[in-house]
Order: structure tokens, then sequence, then C-alpha cells
């Protein structure tokens, strides 16, 4: 049966408070649109859901029946209105790697916490690549990722935030590259530790083998830098990992060096423009303005 939600909502109102005065004031129309909605109802069910008379409104029994049905319903949705308000304001979901939040985001997630203390961030570690699949799919309100970023083509707003270089990295098994600069043809014989394919980073750095015509075969591939740079330091191989990453408990590598210098990447937040509703990640976009 096709009836209107309207109707079921005038007939709540009416029900709730058996009066039709009082009814149109809630809902904000006239006595008489209250009537003609509530006779419609009762056309469409053939059932009688008021006994009117001069002095009240009550309920027949079809109508005390449809009000036990209609009452958790219209509660229900009145709950649901109110936690996506709720949502829309205190809190927010933001999508990022794992290596992102630790090196980058965390300052800013702190900087937010104590501007905003009673507003909630979520926050979902996925790749780069899965990080668009969630902001597409509505999941996340924006996301924080490396750029260039093929899957980003569908986004409607990104805004570049930090410039950062990649660096590879080697412990004292392979002194004998120190000082030198290697050709990426000569960077392809030694073990290389880098991110797996499902990531940008891989996609990066393989397409600049195949700029030079060359096939990369990596020794070792992880979906964590951390774990790539603790395999380097162990000297399974030559990691790649971006330079943020480097802290003082790298100091025990150090950079290999090439002969062409790495293109420059960019970190960047992307998020549709016309579907950020949550104020909350607005104010987190806002740190970067």
């Amino acid at each position: 049966m096709d009836i209107n939600y309207e109707l079921y909502k005038v007939f709540y109102h009416v029900a709730s408070t058996l009066s039709f005065s009082e009814a149109s004031k809630q809902l904000f129309i006239s006595q008489s649109a209250v009537s003609q909605s509530i006779k419609t109802l009762e056309r469409k069910l053939d059932q009688v859901l008021f006994i009117r008379s001069t002095k009240k409104v009550q309920l027949t029994p079809e109508g005390e029946i449809l009000l036990r049905h209609i009452e958790p319903a219209m509660h229900l949705i009145q709950r649901g209105e109110s936690q996506l308000l709720d949502a829309a304001s205190t809190g927010g979901q933001i999508g990022a790697s794992d290596t992102i939040c630790r090196y980058f985001l965390v300052p800013y997630l702190k900087k937010f916490h104590e501007a905003f203390p009673n507003a909630h961030i979520k926050v979902v570690n996925q790749t780069s690549i899965k990080c668009v699949e969630l902001l597409e799919s509505g999941q996340v309100d924006l996301i924080v990722v490396n750029y260039p970023n093929s899957y980003l083509s569908n986004v409607s707003s990104i805004k570049k935030i930090k410039k950062f270089h990649d660096v590879f990295i080697a412990n004292q098994d392979f002194a004998e590259l120190k000082g030198k600069k290697l050709s990426y043809q000569e960077l392809s014989k030694y073990p290389i530790l880098m991110l797996d394919k499902h990531s940008t980073t891989s996609e990066y750095l393989h397409r600049l083998f195949q700029q030079h015509q060359l096939d990369l075969v990596p020794e070792i591939e992880l979906t964590s830098n951390d774990l790539l740079i603790d395999l380097a330091r162990i000297g399974l191989g030559i990691a790649f990992i971006p330079n943020f990453c480097l802290s003082e408990q790298t100091c025990d590598l150090f950079a290999v060096q090439t002969e062409e210098e790495l293109p420059e990447r960019e970190l960047v937040i992307a998020y549709n423009e016309q579907v950020l509703t949550s104020k909350a990640a607005k104010e987190f976009l806002s740190f970067f303005d």
C-alpha cells in the first residue's frame, strides 16, 4: 500500500494530542490541511480513525491499533534524525594510511582535540587507494593521501598540504654505496624493499622505472613503511620510503643517492565539497588553510 509518510505524520500528531488545532500548530500547517490529510488517510486505509465531536476528538479502535505501530516508528525516525544532526555537528571521519597518520596527522589531531574537546574525529586506516573508495562510497568525510593518485579523478576537491620526496635507505651492509649516485638500472640490481602493489607508492615507483625502460622486481613488498625501515636496518635490502618517515631513530641508516633526483610528491586532502556536511570535518579541514 503506497501511503505518503506525511499522512502518517499528521495522524501521529493528531492522535498524540487528540486535537486538530494543536496538531496544526505543531506541524505549522492549517487546521483544514490537517483535517484533509486525515480524511485522505482514512480513505486510503478504508478505516475510520477518529471519532469527531464539537468538544473532543477520540481514537477509534482502528485508530488505536494504528497508533501503536506508528508511534514507535515516528520515534525511530526522530532518533535517527537527531543522531544525524549530532554527527554532523560533533563528529567526522577521516581516511588515511598508517604512515600518514603516524608521521603527519598526529600533531593536527592533537591540535583539533585541544581546540574542540567535545568533537569526535574517527580515523580509518587504509591505503591511499582504498581511502579513495571509502570517500566515494560516503564512508568517510575526507581523506589524506599521496598525490599523484590516479584514483582521485572523480573527487571534486583536492587541497595540497605538504610536499615531500621519497628516499632509498640502507644500512652499513651497503656502505660501498655511500657517496655514489646510482642510475635506476644500477639500483635495480640491488634488493629493493617497498610497499605492495595496492599502494600509490608502488604505482609511482614502478612507473618511474618503466619510464627508463626498466622492469622493477622488488625483493620484498609490505604494507608498512615502518616494517620496511626495520628490514633495511637488519640489511635485507634497500627500502623505499617517504622522507617524512625519517627521524633520529633512523640515524643508523643512510640515504642511497640516485643520478636523477626523485620527483617530488605531495600529501593532499581530498573531499567532495557538495556532500561534506560534518562540521567537525570542516573545522579539521580549516587547519590546512
